[in-house]
């Protein structure tokens, strides 16, 4: 099952680094086409909308990127003459400690057995890139969140209805039960 998976993320790496060398391009692409003049009526939307994918795909291509890395170490380690332990394991914990090691892909990390059953993280860059990770996706939610309120207020203003009930101005019944 490891060696599938393994072959899954290493599949999909390609397209990942495609995507991490393209991902500046388009984003300086876009930041111009918003800069210069000539922009359509609705280019605030629009950025809210390409922002919001943007940064969905900056959580896939960085979560790619770490996996196949997982996947390498797993795989590195389990091959080869004084492979095991891993090298991250290696780097964070003494050899006489060490007794294996365990990839991790969600979250993203390489977890070291020591001798006495405890488990370790290792050292290494997984934190910040599970961190990375969570930022990216949680700015694409919150983007579509603003896009879904932003929708509300123009459908709204369309209608004629306010967007705060208070005494003086109590809800419709049709939009409270």
């Amino acid at each position: 099952m490891e060696e599938l998976l393994s072959l899954v993320f290493v599949l999909l790496l390609f397209p990942a680094v495609v995507g991490a060398f393209a991902w500046p391009v388009v984003l300086l692409g876009k930041i111009l086409a918003v800069v210069l003049p000539g922009r359509s009526p609705g280019w605030r939307y629009d950025l809210l909308r390409w922002g919001a994918w943007m940064a969905a795909a900056a959580a896939l291509i960085l979560y790619l990127l770490g996996a196949a890395d997982v996947a390498f170490s797993v795989n590195e380690s389990s091959h080869g003459a004084s492979s095991t332990p891993a090298q991250e394991c290696r780097d964070a914990y003494p050899m006489d400690r060490l007794r294996g090691q365990e990839g991790s892909y969600l979250p993203l990390g390489f977890d070291c057995l020591l001798d006495d059953g405890s488990t370790g993280s290792s050292s290494g860059y997984f934190f910040w890139l599970n961190t990375l990770i969570a930022v990216f996706a949680l700015t694409s939610v919150g983007l579509v969140i603003t896009m879904g309120a932003i929708t509300e207020r123009r459908a709204r203003a369309a209608h004629g209805k306010p967007l705060v009930t208070t005494a003086d101005n109590p809800p419709d019944s049709d939009t409270c039960s």
